[in-house]
């Protein structure tokens, strides 16, 4: 088993992949490269290949689909992400790796905002945008600031790697080791890197509204499944307070006649507050699934951490 594995999913990427690969071997020169091809219909396997990487395929489209493989795939004792279009500078592996080495980390993420590198090189103003309501919006549920938390250059530990459960397809995929990492409460470090636009000739393949309008879904999923009982709270809250807004009116005509002659408004009122009342209910419920499921989880987490610490 190898002590560092360098993870390097791409798609279409054979302008920037034999640097990348270069680069990492360079800066790592015991680090097994692995890059993933994911249906690309340029020559970046044959590059990859030709420059010294472990190359294999993954025919489901999306960065999460591939790194759901690596993840199953590969063995190491810990492991570097990051993206195959040359954003990401080699230079910076040693230090995204050292705080899981010493000790200090089960995560680490490349922060690329912190020292402004970011700013200066994207030219995809919304990117930045969305970047910054991600961070709002995990921070507001879930209380931890991430300087950056869409970067794609991160590094793990083998037990982090090995009980990270990836259900997202694409893009997402930032979002949800994030929100994992958080939720779990595994311990997170952010490292300044700095960050360069990618080269001519080569091109993103992120949407900014439609993978945009995918990772805010996700973060709503993670939040139901994650923290049920503060979701259905929150909803349960929202659906009494209509419930009472629209049933004011029929109580107020009520208590000055006696009669009830808005009939729909009482049956619209009355069905949102039953409504609310079943939301806090189903909260209360799957928030004891939850915990069960966490517990389950955390003792999955003891026996990898057993295995990793015994080596």
């Amino acid at each position: 088993m190898a002590e560092v594995a360098v993870l390097i999913p791409c798609y279409n990427e054979a302008v920037t992949i034999g640097k990348v690969v270069d680069d990492f071997k360079r800066v790592l020169p015991d680090a097994d490269i692995y890059v993933y091809d994911n249906n690309s219909s340029d020559d970046t396997a044959e590059i990859a290949a030709a420059h010294g990487a472990i190359v294999r395929f993954e025919g489901r489209q999306g960065k999460g689909n591939v790194v759901r493989q690596m993840f199953r795939d590969i063995d190491a004792e810990y492991y570097l992400m990051v993206d195959g279009d040359d954003t990401y500078p080699a230079e910076f592996a040693p230090a995204l790796l050292a705080p899981l080495m010493d000790d200090r980390a089960d995560m680490t993420v490349g922060d690329r905002l912190s020292n402004g590198s970011y700013g200066e090189e994207n030219d995809r103003a919304f990117h930045g945008f969305g970047n910054d309501l991600v961070r709002w919006l995990i921070k507001v549920i879930y209380g931890y600031s991430f300087e950056d938390v869409m970067t794609g250059y991160r590094a793990f530990n083998r037990v982090f790697v090995k009980t990270m459960p990836v259900l997202s397809e694409g893009f997402q995929i930032e979002t949800e080791i994030s929100i994992h990492a958080v939720d779990k409460r595994w311990r997170i470090e952010d490292v300044p890197i700095d960050y360069r636009d990618r080269p001519e000739g080569s091109y993103s393949k992120l949407s900014t509204f439609g993978d945009g309008a995918k990772v805010l879904r996700a973060i709503t999923s993670l939040f139901k499944d994650y923290k049920p009982l503060a979701f259905f709270g929150w909803l349960s809250l929202v659906l009494v307070i209509l419930g009472l807004l629209a049933g004011i009116p029929v109580i107020t005509e009520f208590a000055t006649t006696g009669w009830v002659s808005k009939v729909p408004s009482a049956i619209l009122a009355i069905a949102l507050v039953i409504c609310g009342a079943l939301s806090f209910t189903a909260g209360i419920i799957l928030d004891t699934v939850a915990k069960s499921h966490r517990k389950q989880w955390e003792i999955d987490v003891y026996k990898a951490s057993d295995g990793f610490y015994r080596r």
